[in-house]
């Protein structure tokens, strides 16, 4: 009998000292496991390695917006167009004022190739037109974010309907990251056409 209360005692004492010498999780240490969850969860929805990402901010943006219904000449959340969308994200995420219309926000890019895009870059569509009629914002692993017929979603640069379309990529230009602030645009021309 005396062995086992021995033992019962020492085991009791072991899970003792291990319980004073577990460190207690820091404010900043469950900040750092709720951004990883974050992250693994808006990597699912969107289908992107925002585990790679910096910029928690665009896909938190993203989200918010998904399921917002398209509206020609719409800048709210009762309904957005592409340009509008992607005027509003570049206004809160990147703290810019962009212009309106696809086709000016195009003149303010420098050009890039499918395979050259990164996260937050432009992808410009010539939908049933000969000029630029739509445009998205790209996330990575060939995805983005834009304004369709369907309502803000994420779409695939892949996708045999955008393939078809698409145009080209871009991406700000520095001359235009410092002319513009976020402050509001005079520019407010509508040209955006439903896609699909």
């Amino acid at each position: 009998m005396k062995k086992i209360t021995i033992a019962i005692a020492l085991f009791l004492s072991t899970l003792a000292a291990q319980a004073q010498t577990k460190s207690v999780p820091t404010p900043a240490a469950d900040a750092a496991e709720q951004e990883s969850l974050a992250k693994d969860y808006l990597s699912q929805i969107m289908g992107v390695a925002v585990s790679a990402t910096s910029n928690m901010k665009l896909f938190h943006f993203v989200y918010d917006w998904i399921g917002t219904p398209y509206r020609f000449g719409g800048s709210s959340r009762r309904g957005i167009d592409c340009s509008a969308f992607t005027k509003q994200l570049y206004s809160d995420v990147f703290n810019m004022s962009i212009r309106r219309s696809s086709r000016d926000i195009f003149s303010m890019v420098s050009p890039v190739g499918k395979d050259d895009l990164k996260e937050g870059d432009l992808v410009f569509f010539k939908i049933h037109s000969r000029s630029i009629s739509h445009v998205g914002i790209y996330l990575g692993n060939g995805r983005f974010a834009h304004a369709s017929s369907k309502g803000v979603a994420i779409s695939n640069l892949d996708e045999a309907y955008y393939s078809r379309y698409f145009y080209k990529g871009g991406r700000i230009l520095e001359s235009f990251k410092n002319e513009f602030t976020s402050s509001a645009s005079a520019d407010d021309k509508f040209d955006e056409k439903p896609t699909n």
